[in-house]
């Protein structure tokens, strides 16, 4: 079976290469990749004691982020590897210094594993919530090296419970612990006779208390808010923009506007700032022109989100009319009331806060309208909505301890 996967592999890397011409992304994706094995080469030494951590893109290392500043600070002789699958993670945290290392982690054949392997040679492996690769677990698994999976969540729709699911369900015996976000993986698990497994919870709880602690003041959002109620619109896509923005061209609130588009390339925020009838101005803009005087700001730029949420009263978060609902915790860990579109299926925060009503989730403009006049006029239930967030990710935290306590009963 495994050289069946290999072949599937190695012909996904051939289209990979040709649709790669067409594709900035893939592009990315391809080319980042034909530099790893040399990079690892110049930059482990021979005896590092090397701390491998997997993830799949930006929102999964912000999930490991804090297992890994623990192992930063407790393991302080060990080196830190971080490895990407996707584009979007690695181009964005690339020059981290959370961690000592990052790279791409080379498709998974059994050829590119064991080079991978044997150059990093590592004493621990952890990989984040879903990352499941044949190739590389079964070579870990032949060297006997402590793998872990973290923040890992199942559902009984997944191959690993399937009768076609013998291949993956293997690889799943490379893992030395499981730690998972709830009850119901744990049993999942059981059923397929794995029962090396702990609840954690989830370690992003941990993760967005951090920025609670972090100086999030910016002067141009002090400026841009003042003493108006301010309402940031998050990881937005065309459809989530669509209907905000027929909110704002016709609320006569005295609200403050701001959105942080998931995509910034230049047409798609021009066609964003030419839909809104107030006045907007534009982050890149703001060297030239005062912001007090605007009443929409589009953030065109990354990494000054978490920090904006800081001053909203209100927050949106993409995606639930698109591709897939972004991070519900970052605006919620302000104690503010979150709104999002309808499809947060398979996001367990975002299900667990919508069914306490701390999120709201909206099908439409009708809706949206509704609960934006009831939460500006009606204090009581404003106070309500935002009090369920704090109290949520509070009863949640946790998770980083528990990992990081078992972790210390290894040898590594």
């Amino acid at each position: 079976m495994h050289i069946i996967y290999n072949y599937f592999v190695y012909i996904a890397s051939f289209f990979l290469k040709i649709a790669a011409i067409f594709s900035p992304k893939l592009r990315l994706f391809v080319d980042g990749r034909k530099e790893v094995f040399t990079y690892l080469e110049e930059n482990i030494l021979e005896k590092a004691k090397v701390i491998w951590i997997h993830t799949a893109s930006l929102g999964e290392f912000e999930q490991g982020l804090p297992i890994i500043d623990a192992l930063k600070k407790q393991y302080i002789d060990h080196s830190i590897l971080v490895t990407f699958f996707s584009p979007s993670g690695y181009e964005v945290k690339k020059q981290t210094k959370a961690a000592d290392l990052v790279t791409y982690l080379p498709l998974d054949t059994l050829k590119n594993a064991k080079t991978f392997i044997d150059l990093v040679n590592p004493k621990l492996v952890i990989f984040v919530k879903y990352e499941i690769w044949p190739s590389y677990l079964s070579i870990l698994k032949k060297k006997k090296i402590p793998t872990i999976l973290v923040s890992a969540i199942f559902n009984k729709h997944q191959a690993f419970f399937k009768f076609y699911g013998f291949f993956l369900k293997r690889s799943l015996t490379t893992f030395t612990h499981f730690f998972v976000q709830d009850e119901s993986s744990k049993n999942l698990l059981s059923t397929i006779g794995f029962n090396n497994v702990s609840i954690s919870g989830d370690t992003r709880f941990d993760r967005v208390l951090k920025i609670l602690e972090q100086d999030n003041q910016l002067d141009f959002m002090e400026e841009f808010k003042q003493q108006n109620l301010c309402f940031v619109a998050g990881s937005t896509w065309p459809e989530d923009e669509a209907i905000l923005t027929t909110y704002i061209n016709k609320s006569t609130e005295n609200i403050k506007f701001v959105f942080a588009p998931h995509t910034i390339k230049q047409d798609a925020i021009e066609k964003l700032a030419i839909s809104i009838k107030k006045k907007v101005i534009l982050y890149s803009e703001l060297q030239t022109k005062d912001v007090s005087q605007f009443d929409v700001l589009i953030i065109d730029t990354i990494g000054l989100l978490t920090k904006v949420y800081s001053y909203a009263d209100f927050a949106y978060v993409g995606g639930g009319f698109a591709t897939g609902l972004h991070n519900t915790l970052e605006p919620a860990v302000f104690g503010i009331p979150v709104l999002i579109g309808p499809k947060y299926n398979g996001f367990k925060e975002a299900e667990d806060l919508v069914a306490n009503k701390g999120v709201i989730s909206i099908l439409n403009f009708e809706e949206f309208n509704k609960q934006m006049g009831q939460l500006i006029s009606d204090k009581t239930y404003y106070n309500e909505t935002k009090n369920i967030n704090t109290d949520y990710i509070m009863k949640n935290k946790g998770a980083t301890a528990i990992i990081m306590s078992y972790l210390n009963t290894l040898e590594f």
